[in-house]
């Protein structure tokens, strides 16, 4: 009677006792720039990627804002599109993933290569439940999906894609409920922010319009030439 007892007492401090709450982590995604031998080829108003590390800047630059929102210690994960950068550090002749490297060290980030969207997919699923506290994604976009690359193998066009109607193979279950989620990437907020909201159950802030990364040579997040939206029509 005495071990049934100390059982129950047991038992009921264990319930009292707070649960350990899941760390929180801050998810980035970035495509790959396109390759000057395709986009010199345009009219200079529609060429593309001039600085082969605009998406990158713009991911080091959010870290940086994470960490003085959520503390020095928050838990970065950086999914990086690793074909686009070996094929512009070849076309460049610079150690563009080695510096890659570099700077996720730098700021602590743990650095995670992704080829496709299966792979940014699973990349995401591996995360604990309720643990992702931001989504960010910087690339190449349109309505429907985020460009992984663009006209890296192919002028004016991506091999590589995570499309809005692949976002059911997501789990929602690794978003924190209240998750905050942002695409700068031009036209996102066009469709594929509405499928985000179906399939994750969160708000995705989504581009009406282009946007533009010269912002970032002032120390300046990526500007819009329309505005950000949150729900886009279906």
């Amino acid at each position: 009677m005495k071990s049934l007892l100390a059982i129950l007492v047991f038992t009921l401090i264990l319930s009292l006792v707070p649960q350990q709450v899941q760390a929180s982590e801050h998810v980035i995604l970035a495509g790959g720039p396109a390759l000057r031998k395709w986009e010199n080829l345009r009219v200079e108003s529609d060429r593309h990627d001039r600085w082969w590390a605009n998406f990158i800047h713009a991911s080091t630059m959010r870290m940086d804002n994470i960490r003085v929102a959520y503390g020095p210690d928050s838990k970065i994960i950086w999914l990086v599109h690793r074909k686009g950068y070996v094929a512009r550090a070849r076309e460049d002749g610079k150690p563009y993933t080695s510096w890659i490297n570099e700077q996720a060290t730098k700021r602590g980030a743990k650095l995670i290569w992704v080829e496709g969207g299966p792979s940014v997919i699973r990349a995401i699923n591996s995360r604990p439940d309720r643990s992702i506290t931001t989504f960010d994604f910087f690339g190449h976009s349109n309505k429907h999906c985020f460009l992984l690359d663009y006209s890296s193998e192919i002028i004016g066009a991506c091999t590589a894609w995570l499309h809005e109607k692949d976002l059911y193979k997501i789990k929602a279950s690794v978003f924190s409920p209240k998750a905050i989620c942002k695409s700068w990437g031009c036209h996102s907020g066009e469709s594929m922010n509405a499928y985000w909201r179906d399939a994750i159950g969160r708000e995705i802030i989504g581009a009406r319009g282009k946007t533009d990364y010269t912002a970032l040579s002032k120390g300046k997040m990526p500007s819009i030439s329309g505005r950000w939206v949150l729900r886009a029509p279906r």
